[in-house]
């Protein structure tokens, strides 16, 4: 899992000055450990990503700021009680029970 963080932190710092240079990452490998372990910048970097992700799948068209730190925070804190749990399965549980209480 080093290897996928040490990937990830590679590729972003790559971005800004390899505007052809193609990154792939699979979010779906990303543990609660490994999103734990990132500098702060690459966690604001991956839940943002995520955060937009889940959102279009849900049909959202807008950004509410305080509900995007107040669930990054839970992810967050969850995250580093279940560092084994990956991190996209952890968003999906969060959501589904957010629609239940719709």
């Amino acid at each position: 899992m080093k290897k996928i963080v040490m990937g990830l932190a590679f590729g972003l710092g790559l971005a800004p000055t390899a505007g052809s240079a193609q990154v792939m990452i699979q979010m779906d490998r990303i543990s609660c450990g490994d999103m734990v372990a990132m500098a702060p910048a690459d966690q604001a970097m991956v839940s943002a990503w995520m955060s937009g992700w889940y959102n279009q799948k849900l049909g959202y068209n807008w950004v509410d700021l305080a509900a995007f730190r107040r669930n990054e925070a839970n992810i967050m804190k969850y995250c580093a009680d279940h560092p084994k749990d990956q991190l996209m399965g952890v968003i999906q549980a969060a959501v589904n029970q957010m629609q239940k209480k719709q």
